[in-house]
Parts: structure tokens; sequence; C-alpha cells
């Protein structure tokens, strides 16, 4: 029997997708191996988010070629589709398939012989329209579902539109089908996953609103997650829904990038702070207890001191649980390459610094917001130091004495004991 070894970097998309591959590799008789151990085929899916991504990717591909020197490997993904021929140039490297035809991995490999020069199947993905589903379901209590894929937004600073191309979905009819087999596979919870999820539905007569309100009626999941959103497609319809519904849980993911407007427009993003701030503030109204967080980045091109000062006093002054940092690293192929001055990259760690402490600072202030909170985890399977860990509805991590009868089930518990790092609650 075969053996085949999975690698994955980047974004929830892209481990749905892996995750979909490696199922339909097992059904045609192939073993799952670790990537660290010797396998037959190799599979870097990859990502290029960032510089740090990219060689990582380059790592892998070598680190599986050392393993073992005989194997194919197939190297998919946002990487590969923006630069293919630099991979192409990775000694050991048979595969190379972008994002418009990775679906089509396991007939490339059945065909693929030893005698075959290398197959570069990357081509223009700027045209496609054809929205290909995939699920991840290797957690036994998660599962990743993949609804919308592409991006028109174009930031100045984001290659993801070339490397994923236009935005596109699936059906509301084909989300909810999919949703389903994640319930018969035991999944207690769901997180919707996508470049640009709220863009769900464009150029067809659904959207964002309908697909949640229908996977609502699908009561064989307990939970639903929206893994992002971006802040000018959080409508409050969207946030008045969540408040009020069975399964989607006080739980929003809202990228801001950037502290201040005028950044904000040299990154291209459409909306303002005080946009931001105002959806922010709603979901609070309507779920005391919401876990907001959001996504920044800092040492942008032209984000001069006065810049990032003013962005953490208006982070400071928000009333999220968590930021999710991002230093800023310069993609070939966007436009923020081009304007303005570049920041210092000692300039960019110690800002990062700066904002991870924040985030840090937020977190164990949510925390602390929450204690007394009678509320339900969901307890995962992974055992560590004697103890199992699980998530309230609101995203608030626990940890209990290890029982393994309770793995992948929801319990009620009242939030009282904060271990002494802040960084969670303890059941005893």
């Amino acid at each position: 029997m075969p053996k085949i070894a999975f690698h994955t970097l980047g974004c929830k998309l892209n481990f749905a997708e892996s995750s979909d591959l490696l199922r339909r590799f097992k059904n045609e008789g192939f073993e799952e191996a670790d990537f660290q151990d010797k396998a037959d085929v190799y599979v870097i899916n990859t990502c290029t988010v960032t510089a740090v991504a990219e060689k990582k990717c380059r790592n892998a591909i070598r680190q599986a070629h050392r393993m073992n020197p005989h194997s194919l490997i197939a190297v998919i993904g946002c990487f590969a589709q923006v630069n293919a021929s630099e991979i192409a140039k990775i000694e050991g490297v048979n595969i190379i398939l972008g994002n418009d035809n990775k679906h089509l991995l396991i007939d490339k490999v059945k065909q693929w012989s030893a005698e075959k020069e290398l197959q570069n199947f990357v081509k223009d993905i700027s045209r496609l329209h054809t929205f290909y589903s995939s699920y991840s379901s290797a957690d036994r209590t998660r599962g990743f579902l993949k609804v919308q894929d592409g991006c028109d937004y174009f930031c100045t600073y984001c290659e993801i539109p070339f490397a994923r191309g236009r935005s596109r979905s699936c059906r509301i009819e084909d989300a909810v089908r999919d949703a389903g087999e994640l319930a018969l596979a035991g999944k207690k919870e769901v997180v919707l996953t996508g470049v640009n999820i709220g863009d769900f539905g464009k150029g067809t007569d659904e959207d964002f609103l309908s697909l949640i309100r229908e996977l609502d009626k699908q009561t064989a999941v307990e939970r639903y997650r929206i893994s992002s959103i971006e802040p000018d497609l959080l409508t409050k319809e969207i946030i008045d829904f969540c408040a009020s519904s069975r399964a989607f849980m006080p739980h929003f993911h809202i990228p801001l990038q950037a502290g201040s407007d005028k950044v904000l427009q040299m990154m291209n993003r459409r909306y303002g702070v005080e946009h931001f701030k105002e959806k922010v503030l709603y979901i609070k109204e309507k779920m005391p207890q919401a876990f907001v967080a959001c996504d920044v980045m800092t040492g942008f091109n032209g984000e001069t001191q006065e810049e990032f000062d003013k962005a953490c006093l208006f982070l400071e002054s928000l009333p999220i649980a968590f930021i999710h940092v991002f230093t800023y690293s310069e993609r070939p192929d966007a436009r923020a390459v081009k304007l303005h001055e570049r920041v210092p990259m000692e300039e960019r760690r110690k800002r990062s610094e700066i904002l991870q402490n924040l985030a840090l600072k937020k977190k164990k202030e949510f925390y602390k917001q929450n204690i007394s909170l009678l509320t339900s985890v969901l307890w995962e399977e992974n055992e560590k130091d004697g103890k199992m860990y699980g998530f309230t509805e609101n995203y608030i991590r626990v940890s209990t004495p290890f029982d393994a009868a309770k793995t992948n089930t929801t319990e009620k518990i009242r939030l009282t004991n904060l271990s002494s790092d802040g960084e969670c609650f303890e059941i005893v």
C-alpha cells in the first residue's frame, strides 16, 4: 500500500482542502504517513501570504527530498500558483499544481512515472469561476467547511487575488449537504472558511446571511463559527441573526489590518476606523460576552510612528478580546512594494512586539470579564500533561483533568478558576 504524507501551510482554507485531498487518496488505497517519516508521495500545500511562509514551503520540499530521494513530490496551492518557476528549480519536485487544478492531484499522481520530467500544470487563474467544495475531517471535534474562494478586493499588500483568483462560492444546498456529512462523521462544531467569506454568493441570488440561516437549520451540527469576515461585509442583519440563532457562536474574527485611516487608505481597504468601531460596538451591544478578535498588520510601507501610535490608542479603546498581529512582509506582485518609504525591519519587529503585548493584555481582560459566567464547553480529544482542553461558546479556553469519556462532548460549566497566567480557566 503506497504511503502519502501532507504538509499544509497557511490558512484554515488550505487545511480544509488538504484534508479533502487526503480523504480521496485514502479512498484510492493510499495510507497516510507523517510528513517526518518516509513516504512514497509527499504533498506540500503552500502559502504565499508572507516571505516566511514561502521559506517554509521551500524548506518542506527539501525536507521531503532528503527523507526519500525516490519519492514523488507534489507542490500545490498559493505559492505554486504565483511562483511555479521558482519551485521548478528546487531539486526533487515532480508535480506543480495551482489553485485551479489541485483537485486533480490524485489523477496526476497516478499518471506520473519516474521516467517523466517535471510536470508543471500551473496556468492563469484570473478568469476561473469554478468552485471546488472541500472540508476537513481530521479533527475529531470540529470540521472546517469551505464555502467561498478567491477575492476581488485587491488590497495593495496582498497577492491572494493572483493566487486564488476572483471571488466565487458554492451553492447553499451544497454547503448544507457538506455540513450534514461532517455531522455524520461526529463533528460537533463546524467552522465556515473562505478567502473573503462575506462575499459568499456574489453574482448569484444567494448571500451570506441566507447561507447561515439555512445552516442554522442543520440541527445535527451543535455549533458553527465564522472563521473571518470583512468589516464592510459584516452587516447588522448578520450580527442580529447570530445573536438569536440556535448554533452560531458569539465569536467574530474581523480583519482590521491598520488602526489609522491614513494607512487603511494606503492599503486600499474599504472602511475607516470609525466604521470598524461601530461594528464591534454593535456586536457587544447585542452579545455582551462575545469574543471579538481582529487582524492587525504593522510595519506597512508608509506607516509612520505617529500612525502606529494612533493605531495603538485605537486598539486600546476597543472592547476586543484578542489581536492577531502580523509583521508586514513585502509581496513581489503586490502594489504596496512601490508605495511610500519602507519601515526598517528592526522597527517592524519592535512594533509587532508592542502589539503582541497589547493582544495578551486584551485577552486577559476579556477572560476576567467572564469570571462567574455560566456557559458550555466542547471538550477536545488531545491530552497534554494529564489535562484536556476545550472552548466555550464565546471562545474561552478551558482545561480539566483528562477524561476520555468527555471527548467530543459538551458540558455546562461556570467559569470561576482562572489560571495564574490568565490564559485559561481550570475546571477541577
